[in-house]
Order: structure tokens, then C-alpha cells, then sequence
């Protein structure tokens, strides 16, 4: 994959669908450092709002099935990057080594950790899920030096909402997966106009490398994940009304 492939593809998918991109907080955005991007997640297009916001190529984590389906891998992972986990067993630790090797080279890592809930549940634009803390662990326990997870909420301000296929249909390519073994269709959010706000990055010192031990860790974990889940619910608000 070229470095600059994924962000112009971004950038023409946004055109071709005519969707108006509006940027706020870009003076949060750390310069010169690693940066794990976290975001709310309810589009297939949101991956590409992030880089054309960000004007930088992001790596996103996703999903399994991603990874297995023809013609949809090739995109995913060969134009846009994305780097699809594991099956769920080795899902964790595919994740932890996939994202250091991406953010010890400096590149931009990209989770969604509401997971996949909120792509196959119609949720309405101005509500955020609860995360999982895997993005937090990753993190703390990393060591990568000059590193900042950046939250970033993904507003719709007008968007349209059909069914794109059955669910079950997604089992064929990971019987694993227990949100696709239900009936009903995969909805399909197409954005018309998209605001992308910037949270206060949270900066990984030393300090919480010291913290991430012992009965230390589940309370660092925990404000790590709850400082990205505030800001983003914060800033969703503000941006969906």
C-alpha cells in the first residue's frame, strides 16, 4: 500500500458521494508524535472521514470478517490499510502487535471501540456506546515514546439510512461472530454532511507506565477510557445540535 494511497481515496470517495466534511479543534492534533486516534463508529465511511479530516493516512483496526471477504479485503486492507484482528481467540493479542509495529513507526493507529454493535444496530447519530478498553491497554502498556490518544467524534449533521444485506450472511465469513448470527439487515449510513471534532489528547507519560501495575492498573485503564468516552460524548453533542 502506497503511504498517501489511502488518503486519496478518502478524499475521492467523499467526493464522488458529494459529502461535506466540516473540521473543528484542529489545533488539538499533536505534531510530531505517535498518535492513536479513538472515534465513535456507525458508517462504513468513517475510516475515510477520519483521514480526510486528519489529511493523514490512519490504520485502522477492523474486523475480522473484513479480512476474509473477496474483493472487500482487497479494499480494506490493500487501498485503505486497515489491518483486519484475528478470529476471537487470538483477537487481543493480534491487536497489541499489529499497533505497536504500526505506532513504533510512526504511523497513525485507528480504533473503534464500541466495537461492532453500534455498525449492525441502527444508533441514533448523537449517541456514543460504552467502550471496551482494549485501545487503553494498548497504550499504557506500549513503549512508544511521545505517544497521544487523540478521541475524535464523528457528528452527522445529514445523512440517509437504508438495509444493505442480511446479517446472517456475514457468518458465512465468521461463524465466530455472535452479532451476525441474527436476523435482520446490516443498515447502511451514508453521510451528507459530517462534522469531525477534536478532543483534548491524552499523553502517555512515564508516570502511567509506573501506574499500569498492580491494583494501579484498573484505575488508569479506567481514565484512560473514560476521558476518550467523555470528550467524544461531549463533543458529539455539541456537534449533533
Amino acid at each position: 500500500m502506497s503511504v498517501n494511497n489511502s488518503l486519496d481515496i478518502s478524499r475521492t470517495f467523499l467526493t464522488a458521494l458529494s459529502t461535506r466534511t466540516f473540521r473543528y479543534y484542529e489545533d488539538r492534533i499533536p505534531q510530531d508524535a505517535s498518535l492513536l486516534i479513538v472515534s465513535n463508529h456507525r458508517s462504513f465511511m468513517d475510516a475515510l472521514v477520519l483521514m480526510a479530516a486528519l489529511s493523514s493516512p490512519i490504520r485502522f483496526a477492523c474486523h475480522h470478517y473484513m479480512g476474509q471477504v473477496p474483493i472487500l479485503r482487497e479494499f480494506v486492507t490493500g487501498q485503505l490499510g486497515c489491518f483486519p484482528l484475528e478470529e476471537n481467540q487470538n483477537r487481543q493479542q493480534s491487536f497489541f502487535t499489529q499497533s505497536q509495529r504500526l505506532l513504533q513507526s510512526k504511523q497513525m493507529v485507528g480504533v473503534f471501540p464500541e466495537g461492532a454493535d453500534p455498525m449492525v444496530k441502527y444508533t441514533p447519530a448523537n449517541r456514543v456506546g460504552e467502550f471496551r478498553r482494549g485501545f487503553a491497554h494498548l497504550a499504557l502498556r506500549s513503549q512508544v515514546q511521545d505517544l497521544a490518544v487523540l478521541p475524535v467524534a464523528i457528528a452527522s449533521l445529514e445523512e440517509s439510512n437504508t438495509a444493505a444485506f442480511p446479517l446472517k450472511l456475514l457468518s458465512l465469513f465468521d461463524p465466530s461472530e455472535p452479532l451476525f448470527n441474527q436476523y435482520g439487515w446490516h443498515p447502511l449510513v451514508v453521510y451528507h454532511r459530517v462534522a469531525i471534532l477534536i478532543g483534548r489528547p491524552y499523553w502517555i507519560t512515564p508516570h502511567h507506565h509506573h501506574q499500569y501495575h498492580g491494583k494501579q492498573a484498573k484505575n488508569v485503564v479506567a481514565e484512560l477510557t473514560t476521558h476518550c468516552h467523555d470528550e467524544i460524548s461531549k463533543l458529539l453533542y455539541q456537534g449533533c445540535y
